[in-house]
């Protein structure tokens, strides 16, 4: 956890700074400031969704729910994301990383092996997770080569619809360490993160969970189908 962090987004005050262009959502660039310290954030209120027919209202939740995961797996990729109430009303509240805007996940993995690791990280959480919109784009990395996972709302849901452009590591052993944060949520769903989804997804997860560690082996997509769009 990262308490200071945690403090200023759940006790500051919040003041909106401009909308994010390209957010299919209302997303909002923000300032939360508490005492003499202050974050930038990226607030995205349950206000502002676009109805969906295969998610129920509360995106926000879902972002927050992968925090709380990222967490409990001990991964710390996913950046401090808060549940809270905003000037639109409850939202998420998540630290805005400063990253590197032109590196994604195609440019890090074709010129980053060091980066690899994390990259399998993030796939094995996004089987987990059930990520329907893992793009590129969603994948940065800051100056201290530290690998960040972003944009988490369409997680969670109970029916397979895994959709992500990380499939490079298909049919790979998944490293022990790995799995055995894996193997943890088979076991258990974090509390934390139950309360903010339904039972039957919770279900789901510790069956996706399951699945994986009893493959020991990164998913593959023989249909060529499961991607997202668009890719970055």
């Amino acid at each position: 956890m990262h308490p200071d962090e945690l403090t200023i987004l759940l006790r500051g005050e919040m003041t909106l700074v401009a909308r994010m262009p390209y957010s299919s959502n209302a997303t909002f660039l923000a300032e939360v400031r508490h005492g003499e310290s202050a974050l930038r954030v990226i607030y995205k209120p349950m206000r502002g969704e676009r109805p969906l027919r295969d998610f129920p209202r509360g995106l926000h939740r879902r972002e927050v729910a992968a925090y709380r995961l990222s967490e409990a797996m001990g991964l710390g990729f996913v950046p401090v994301t808060v549940l809270r109430e905003g000037p639109h009303g409850e939202g998420s509240v998540q630290v805005l990383v400063e990253v590197d805007e032109e590196q994604h996940y195609f440019t890090l993995h074709e010129s980053r092996p060091d980066l690899h690791d994390a990259l399998r990280a993030i796939c094995a959480f996004d089987v987990v997770a059930n990520n329907t919109d893992r793009k590129s784009g969603h994948v940065l990395v800051d100056g201290a080569s530290r690998v960040w996972s972003i944009d988490h709302g369409l997680c969670f849901a109970a029916e397979l619809k895994l959709r992500t452009v990380i499939w490079d590591f298909g049919g790979e052993p998944v490293d022990s360490a790995l799995l055995a944060r894996v193997a943890a949520v088979a076991e258990a769903v974090p509390l934390e993160v139950a309360t903010l989804l339904e039972d039957a997804e919770v279900d789901a997860i510790r069956e996706r969970a399951r699945w994986l560690t009893d493959a020991g082996r990164f998913p593959v997509d023989p249909s060529g189908r499961r991607y997202p769009w668009p890719l970055v």
